[in-house]
């Protein structure tokens, strides 16, 4: 039996990482008195359905709410209004030929206008959007980390002064 060390072993390759940067968030509308939020439905990269919270990149020049506001609108036909940080989510993912470093942004805003639709989506990310009542989305959102950016939207609107 012959045994190799370690140092014998090829070396991994080590990837080059990349910084990206996304903005988004929690739209709110009050319906029938009960507060409910946008949520969209994508498919991974495996081709599994999520639920998510609508989000994407920054273009250039424009700001964190900038982009939080546009994409919302983008990817759930819903305008909104930026009221206040909700804090931000930060991970890393591996493609063939990088290693991705995400900050995703996340904002409460106030729905303003527009119809709950994905036909805007110019990256056709989004296969369907749906409105979930804030005390339930728990319950719908694939992702812990944003199931804690929705309970906190939940905490921001039932705080008392």
């Amino acid at each position: 039996m012959t045994m190799t060390s370690p140092r014998s072993q090829p070396a991994a390759r080590r990837l080059p990482s990349v910084n990206e940067t996304s903005a988004g968030g929690v739209v709110i509308d009050v319906h029938e008195g009960r507060a409910r939020i946008a949520i969209i439905a994508r498919h991974n990269r495996s081709g599994r359905l999520e639920w998510c919270l609508p989000k994407g990149h920054v273009e250039p020049g424009e700001t964190l709410v900038e982009t939080a506001e546009r994409e919302v609108a983008e990817e759930t036909g819903i305008e909104g209004r930026v009221l206040v940080s909700l804090g931000t989510i930060e991970y890393w993912f591996t493609t063939p030929s990088y290693r991705i470093h995400k900050m995703v942004h996340h904002y409460l805003l106030e729905a303003t206008g527009g119809r709950l639709t994905v036909e805007n989506d110019p990256d056709h990310e989004a296969v369907d959007a749906i409105w979930v009542p804030l005390d339930e989305v728990h319950r719908k959102l694939t992702f812990p980390n944003e199931r804690r950016i929705a309970r906190e939207a939940w905490h921001r609107l039932t705080r008392t002064a």
